[in-house]
This record gives C-alpha cells, sequence and structure tokens, in this order.
C-alpha cells in the first residue's frame, strides 16, 4: 500500500493544488483598485482650477486693458461658462464604488476594468470640456495684449504667445501618453484575466 504513493498520485496532487498567483494577483488588483479611486479622485478635484483659471485670466485682461471690455466680455464669458458646464459634464455620474474587500479576483478585474475606461472616457472628453475653455481664455489674453501693444510691439508680445502654443502642444501630448498608459494598463488587465481563467 506505501507503493501506491509512488503512482501518480502524487504528481496530480501536485498540479491540482492551488498556486499563490491568484493570491498575490487579487492583492494587486485590490491596490490598483485603490490607486484607481485616489487617481479619479485627484482628477475631479483638479478640474476645478480650471474655471479659477479662467477667472484670473479675465481679471489680468480688464485690469491692463479696461478700454478693450467690450472686445473681452464676450470670449471670457464663454469660456467661464464653457468650464463650469465641463466640471459638471465631465463629473456627472462618476461615482465610484469602493471595491468590496470581500470580492474576488474575477470581480477584482471587472472593477479595475470599469474604472481604467471611465478615466480612459474622461480623458477623451477633457479635451472639449476643459482644456478648449482655457485655450479660448488664453487666444483672448494673447489677442488683447497684441491688440494694446500695436504693430511696433508686436514682437514683444510674441514670447507670450509662443508660450502658450507650446503650452497647448505639450499638453495634447500628455494626453496621448497618458491614454497609451491606460491603454497598456487594460492589455495588463487582460492578461491577468487570460492567466487566471487558464
Amino acid at each position: 500500500m506505501p507503493n501506491d504513493l509512488h503512482g501518480d498520485l502524487p504528481k496530480t496532487l501536485w498540479q491540482n493544488q492551488p498556486t499563490e498567483t491568484s493570491k498575490m494577483s487579487l492583492i494587486l488588483i485590490r491596490q490598483k483598485a485603490r490607486e484607481l479611486r485616489a487617481r479619479a479622485r485627484r482628477q475631479m478635484i483638479g478640474s476645478l482650477a480650471v474655471p479659477m483659471v479662467v477667472a484670473y485670466m479675465y481679471d489680468f485682461c480688464i485690469t491692463h486693458f479696461p478700454n478693450w471690455l467690450q472686445m473681452l466680455n464676450p470670449p471670457f464669458a464663454l469660456a467661464l461658462a464653457w468650464s463650469i458646464a465641463g466640471i459638471y459634464f465631465l463629473n456627472r455620474g462618476k461615482r465610484s464604488e469602493e471595491m468590496l474587500p470581500e470580492a474576488g479576483l474575477s470581480t477584482g478585474l471587472q472593477f479595475c476594468r470599469k474604472e481604467i475606461e471611465q478615466r480612459r472616457d474622461y480623458f477623451r472628453r477633457v479635451v472639449a470640456w476643459l482644456f478648449a475653455p482655457v485655450v479660448l481664455a488664453t487666444a483672448t489674453c494673447a489677442m488683447a495684449l497684441s491688440v494694446a501693444a500695436g504693430p511696433a510691439k508686436f514682437l514683444e508680445v510674441m514670447p507670450f504667445i509662443m508660450l502658450g502654443a507650446a503650452w497647448i502642444v505639450a499638453y495634447l501630448w500628455m494626453r496621448s501618453r497618458q491614454m497609451r498608459q491606460l491603454q497598456r494598463e487594460l492589455d495588463e488587465l487582460s492578461e491577468i484575466e487570460g492567466a487566471n481563467n487558464t
């Protein structure tokens, strides 16, 4: 009877035993879920700064260029209203639920996938709802500077305009980088799902 253990039984027991991978993956998934929630909260708080930036630019322009109020009021009013509406539309329905402590691996993966997809959708919409009003305010401010300076001093205003253009390009480049990072995170989740399903 002791010789029966030397057959296929130890091999079968060894191959059928649970692996550590699922436990470790579950711990990592829970940690990732906490990180995703923290990032989402920081994004929501960061989006509140956009109307303040637009209001600051408006204040700067009306303080330094009081003769141009009729030209400055409509674009800045539009940019301010647009940015406030953007905060509402971006954060509407974005209540992030917490991952339950007793959630399993597949539930945790679904939770993380949903959070990452929400962030990806947020990044897609942020350009239209928050970035565009700041660009409008910056362009209006640059236009006011160039009109007030006149043709003779336009070259002195040019560095400010170039700085604004460089900021726009850098912002769009950073957003595209973040979108690629989110896609990599989604691919990693797919790999984990595939490894745990086999």
